[in-house]
Order: structure tokens, then sequence, then C-alpha cells
């Protein structure tokens, strides 16, 4: 016959799981309810006769980051908001050297070669946006006031899209690698049902991961700002994960590279201005210390390390191990 003690050992432990089976059934609900409601956004994006530059900067990149967005905006109205500054900067260091080291690898020839295009305009963006989002972060705190001057940022890095688009000069991988569905058909019912409910679905998903990933943080015993910089942020960049990978795989690695460029400017940006404008984002001291000034310097690394134009495996490495120090150094200081 087991013993008492032996029983409640096994419920004890059965209770310690239960944040972390509810954080990681919310946040697959999250991302797959995000992956089909991108997928019909963009059928319905070209029904409407958008061209498949638009639906591919916009619709896949916003698409990807959606994760990030309302799992941000949640936390802000649920007056959570330090864990939208986690969520950022643990995602853009996810973007820039996790991702990036693992296209590197998975990349056929060996290495990513860049165009003209990423050095002369994304890259200074990507720049831009990493120094716009430390200024705001600076004093602790981004105000409304400062989220909306993010939010005008990411208004010229669109204006900066479209011009591109239209102008048609700089289409490169990103554009072509887009699945060929005919422009201007009807919009199919199915796709607006689709949408509604999972756009539904994702703020359910985004609520629930947020409650959730505060029972992890009490578990763990750290708070939720550094448990957002590492679970949740690795937790919502695995679709740029997916997509960049692939396209890697399959060649395109200027795609790929745009899809991390997009994503670290959309969540600099847009996610924290988002997010601001609703109340306020906290960035507490441990953020502000280390986690800032260490995606900055990420950022700064890439820009460096692109100058040739390339991305090697060693590089890509490199920058494997730079995430894996700073996931480390962040738990230690959680």
């Amino acid at each position: 016959m087991p013993s008492v003690a032996g029983d409640v050992s096994a419920l004890d432990i059965v209770r310690m799981l239960i944040p972390f089976l509810m954080f990681g059934g919310s946040l697959v609900a999250l991302l797959v309810a995000a992956h089909y409601f991108t997928a019909a956004a963009e059928r319905v994006g070209l029904a409407l006769g958008m061209s498949p530059f638009v639906v591919g900067v916009f619709i896949v990149a916003i698409g990807t980051s959606l994760p990030e967005l309302v799992a941000s905006l949640v936390s802000v109205q649920t007056g959570a908001s330090e864990i939208v500054s986690g969520n950022v900067l643990g995602a853009n260091a996810a973007n820039l050297l996790l991702i990036l080291g693992a296209c590197s690898i998975a990349v056929p020839s060996g290495r990513i070669e860049l165009g003209k295009q990423y050095l002369f305009i994304d890259l200074h963006f990507l720049l831009g946006a990493v120094l716009a989002l430390g200024t705001a972060m600076s004093d602790g705190v981004v105000t409304r006031v400062e989220g909306v001057l993010l939010l005008s940022a990411y208004g010229v890095y669109v204006a900066y899209l479209m011009a591109e688009g239209r102008s048609g000069d700089a289409l490169d991988e990103r554009v072509e690698a887009l699945p060929t569905i005919p422009a201007g058909n009807r919009i199919a019912p199915k796709d607006l049902m689709l949408l509604v409910l999972t756009g539904a679905a994702i703020f359910v998903a985004g609520d629930r991961t947020v409650n959730a990933l505060r029972a992890v943080a009490d578990a763990l015993a750290i708070s939720p700002a550094i448990a957002s910089v590492t679970i949740l942020s690795i937790g919502t960049t695995l679709p740029e994960l997916a997509v960049s990978v692939t396209a890697a795989r399959r060649g395109l690695a200027a795609m790929a590279v745009g899809n991390i460029l997009g994503s670290t400017i959309f969540n600099s940006l847009a996610v924290t201005g988002a997010a601001a404008t609703l109340g306020g984002v906290a960035v507490p001291p441990a953020l502000l210390h280390f986690a800032l000034p260490f995606v900055a310097g990420s950022a700064l690394l890439f820009y460096l390390l692109t100058q040739d134009k390339r991305i090697s495996r060693w590089e890509g490495l490199l920058f494997l191990v730079l995430f894996a120090l700073f996931v480390v150094k962040v738990a230690n200081i959680g």
C-alpha cells in the first residue's frame, strides 16, 4: 500500500506541472491560430486585388509577429506591462541571434548572400529601430507619447516599403518567393469565417498565455519580465524561426533575412508603440541594465558582420553561442 507521503509527493508534482502545461497549451493555440489567420488574410488580400509585394511584406511579416503583438497588448490590459518589454527584447535577441544563426546553418551553400538593398536601407532601419527603442526605454518606462512616436517611426518604414513595392526597383527574393495565388478572385466565405474565428481565438489564447506565464513565473520564483524575455519570447518567435529556416533551406536566404529584419523592426516600433499607447510599458532594471544593451549590441554586431554582403556558417554559430549566453545570463538574473 503506497504511503500518504508518496501520494502527496505525486500530487505536488502534478500541481507544479499544471502552470507549465497550461502555458504550453495556450502558446500552441496562439501560434496555430496566428498561422491560420495569416493564411486566410493572405488569400483575402490577394482576392481584394492587393499586390503580392504588399501581401508578403505586410500580411506575412505582421502575421508572424502577431503572437508578440497580442501577448503585449493583453499584458498591458492586465496590468503586467513589464511582460511587453521582456517579450520585445527577448524576441529581438532571438531574431538576430537564434533565427539568423539557424538560417546560416540551414542554407545549402553554407553562407547567406546579401544584396545592396539590405546594406543601404533595411540594415539602417534596423539600427534606427533599435536606437528608437533604446531611447524610449532608457528611463525605465515607455510613455503613451513615446509609443505614438514609435508607431510614427514604423509608419516611415511602411512608407519606404510601399515606395519600394511601387517602384519595383528593389523587388528581390522576398517577393519572388511569395505563393502565386491569382489576384482579383472573389473572397471565399470560408476565409472570412476563418478570419473571424481565428481572430477571436488569437485574443483568447493570448489572454490565457499571459495568465499562464505569470503562473509559471510564480512557480519558478522569478519575475514575469524575466519569464517573458526567455520562455515567452522564444515561444512567440517560433513562427519566424519556421518561416526563415524553411526559406533558407529552399535557397531563399534573402527572404529569410528580410523576415528577420522586418520582424525585429516591427517588434521594436509597432509592438512596443501599440502597447505603450494603451497605458505605458514598464522596463524593469534587470532588462534595462542588461537585456537592452545586449540587444543593441547584437544589432550593431549584425550590422558590422554583414558589411561584406554575406553571413557565413561560422558567424551563424557565433550568433547561436551568444544567444545561449544571453538566455543563461538572463535566467541567472531572474
